[in-house]
């Protein structure tokens, strides 16, 4: 180990990492100062969280110096990393749903310590009171939110001594409530001396939590600026080379239809526990429906009963409506996905789980093409009759970044994942789109062109379903909003006349005699 002169706890120098004739990152050089917290900004397959799995021990660099703590290290695996104390938190936890927090903690550990649960449980309260954590060690995964999940990581890396921590999309599963607690809590870890890596494309958050910001296009280094001396402005023009305003171009729905009629919809998870609690409403062709809700309050479950996925209670009813049929209505619930898509249902589905549910991760684009029927459509996709020609058609309009057609698509990056998802679901010009978490993960101008596919298939006549967590796009992007709380319906409002604080409000507090009018 070669020791370097440095006021930086970490420095990366000229880091060059390829994957096949994918240059991921190119000559690409950072540095962070203890106590410091970094943002680290730019659009899908700008190399962000490459760089940082190399920082982490889970690549390996072509070439180029990693230096902590003015020594130059080699890290060939997590286990290094972890004794340098870096820890990395990713977007996919890595927890054991049936294990408690401190049976999660325990995992990996060496020796006699492993197996004392009660010293453990003991050192994660502690950890817990030093910087504000909301987890009790004692508590099942499987009973956790999101946040509590997320928290539970990044206790896991403390535990372990991680005086570096890399967080990856934080923020991508949280309530703006959840957040500022996320962002406290980072406060706090900076104000005892930790160095904090945040990997993102959110500007307003860059601008709101860190110190300095660093940006990346195409795997080259771009800058780093002092967060304070940037604007939304000035860190959209480095990343994207222009600004990117709110302007969804929202139209009116016109000759609106019933498509589905979802009534006295109730379900329950593995444990028993009602997640959904006689849900009724109505959706209808060219309107977006949104979804709002905190993470955990049944949207997942929402969107999987009407695709068949999800088993319902006796007394749950999901009707659908064909186009031109409509007199003639079929019962979905009791129909498996397969069954729904071999009688000619024309439901297509963009679920929150997209490797596990959605696409095959072994598989590349073509193959995943292969997984549904396709019609020629009147959509940009026109003409995209076979999978090779679709995975193509996708690959060039949505910009999808792969070595080549075949690469599995678990070795692309989460955002080029789900463009692989959206655009083959869109392809198949279906009657009901249902979208969870569409544009999670996604840069800036990728979710526009998201956005933009989505009205084109509501102008198209289509009965669009919108799972999202950003409420400005929520409210800028739907017809009606659809709020759920606790597993129950708590409202369904404007979105041309609602307010953020409105929908706030009914996402946390339910209403006594909740209203489940369509």
């Amino acid at each position: 180990m070669r020791v370097i002169a440095t006021q930086y706890a970490v420095e990366l120098r000229n880091i060059t990492k390829t994957f096949g004739s994918v240059v991921a990152n190119n000559n690409v050089s950072l540095n962070v100062r203890s106590g410091e917290i970094l943002s680290l900004l730019g659009e899908n397959g700008s190399g962000k969280t490459t760089l940082m799995n190399m920082l982490a021990g889970i690549y390996f660099p072509d070439s180029g110096q990693i230096i902590i703590k003015g020594t130059e290290v080699t890290i060939r695996d997590p286990h290094d990393a972890l004794a340098l104390g870096i820890g990395m938190i990713h977007q996919h936890f890595k927890l054991v749903d049936v294990f408690t927090a401190a049976e999660n903690v325990a995992l990996g550990l060496e020796g006699k310590e492993a197996f004392n649960i009660k010293e453990i449980s003991k050192k994660v309260r502690a950890i817990c009171e030093r910087y504000g954590f909301d987890i009790d060690p004692a508590q099942k995964v499987y009973d956790m939110s999101v946040s509590q999940k997320q928290t539970l990581e990044i206790v896991k890396v403390l535990y372990r001594g991680a005086d570096i921590l890399i967080l990856d999309e934080p923020t991508a599963v949280l309530t703006p409530q959840e957040t500022e607690k996320l962002f406290a809590v980072i406060r706090n870890m900076k104000a005892d001396g930790k160095s904090v890596i945040i990997i993102t494309h959110k500007l307003h958050e860059v601008l709101e939590v860190s110190d300095r910001v660093t940006i990346l296009c195409k795997g080259e280094y771009i800058a780093t600026v002092e967060t304070g001396e940037a604007t939304e402005l000035s860190l959209t023009e480095m990343m994207v080379g222009a600004k990117v305003t709110l302007d969804i171009g929202r139209t009116e729905p016109v000759n609106p239809v019933k498509r589905l009629a979802v009534k006295k919809l109730s379900c329950r998870n593995h444990e028993g526990v009602k997640v959904l609690d006689d849900i009724n409403f109505d959706v209808y062709s060219g309107e977006i429906l949104g979804i709002a809700g905190i993470s955990g309050c049944g949207q997942k479950e929402l969107l999987e009963a009407i695709a068949g996925l999800q088993p319902t209670l006796s007394g749950s009813s999901v009707e659908y409506y064909p186009p031109g049929e409509e007199d003639k209505p079929c019962q979905l619930l009791g129909k498996s996905a397969r069954e729904i898509h071999e009688r000619g249902i024309s439901l297509a589905f963009v679920p929150e789980d997209r490797l596990g549910m959605g696409l095959v991760g072994s598989m590349g684009m073509t193959g995943n093409m292969m997984l549904k029927s396709y019609t020629e459509g009147h959509s940009f996709f026109l003409r995209s009759k076979e999978p090779r020609e679709l995975a193509e058609q996708i690959k060039d309009e949505l910009g999808v970044v792969t070595p080549g057609l075949n690469t599995p698509v678990r070795r692309l990056s989460g955002g080029n994942v789900q463009k692989v998802l959206v655009g083959r679901e869109i392809s198949s010009n279906p009657a009901v789109l249902m979208t969870a978490y569409a544009v999670r993960g996604l840069d800036i101008n990728t979710s526009y062109t998201i956005y933009h596919l989505l009205n084109e298939q509501k102008e198209k006549g289509v009965a669009v379903i919108y799972v999202g967590e950003d409420l400005d796009v929520l409210l800028e992007l739907c017809d009606r909003i659809l709020v759920l709380c606790g597993g129950k319906l708590n409202g369904i409002v404007d979105a041309r006349s609602t307010t953020k604080e409105e929908i706030g409000l009914l996402m946390t507090n339910l209403k006594a005699g909740d209203s489940n009018n369509g």
